[in-house]
């Protein structure tokens, strides 16, 4: 999972390479910084002493690998939405190819030890059937991209659900900020014309 070297200074984005390390490198950061942040707010004083208990490191580990398919949906939603304006009427050629990018990110890392081989291969499952929602509906606003996935993504925080209080509305808050900062960051750094061009020649390569 992509996250250190994040706040380096970024180059653009104008391959599918290049465009398949940020949807890695978002996901990551979206997904980890809540959790990291989250629990450490909850633990208050007692945060270093908690963070170095191997039962908090290992359900830390199960939150972040389980949240990465939320993190990695919510990045491919916003991308395909920036791009679709540049998308002609064979956009739906792009948008395949940018769904199929999105899981061979997810088909980058191994089951993790924390969840196993079964349920990375429902998450898997999991993800590729939100990716197929994609571009269903009109483009939402980078804040409103959250919405369906932030009670999962509150649930998975590695504090006993005794201990979380009413925290659940900043959390979401948490992830639309941090989705309209990633809005602006893509828009920045993505050559569009040629990302749109190359998820369409994608396509047709693998089209039989």
């Amino acid at each position: 999972m992509a996250l250190f070297g994040l706040f380096r200074r970024q180059p653009p984005v104008r391959d599918l390479g290049e465009l398949a390390d940020f949807l890695d490198a978002q996901a990551a950061f979206v997904t980890q910084k809540g959790i990291y942040e989250y629990a450490r707010a909850r633990a208050g004083h007692y945060a270093k002493v908690l963070f170095r208990e191997p039962m908090f490191l290992e359900a830390v580990e199960r939150s972040r690998w389980s949240a990465y398919p939320i993190g990695l949906v919510m990045v491919t939603e916003l991308v395909e939405g920036i791009l679709r304006a540049h998308m002609d009427s064979d956009r739906w050629r792009a948008v395949g190819a940018l769904c199929g990018l999105a899981l061979s990110v997810f088909d980058r890392y191994p089951a993790p030890a924390p969840l196993g081989e079964a349920a990375w291969g429902e998450a898997r499952a999991e993800l590729a059937r939100r990716l197929k929602l994609i571009g269903l509906s009109a483009v939402k606003p980078a804040k409103d991209i959250p919405e369906p996935f932030a009670q999962a993504y509150f649930d998975l925080m590695p504090i006993h659900e005794r201990l979380r209080g009413r925290d659940f509305p900043t959390t979401r808050n948490y992830l639309r900020a941090t989705m309209c900062n990633i809005h602006e960051e893509f828009s920045r750094r993505a050559d569009v014309p040629i990302l749109t061009y190359a998820l369409r020649q994608e396509f047709e390569e693998r089209a039989p």
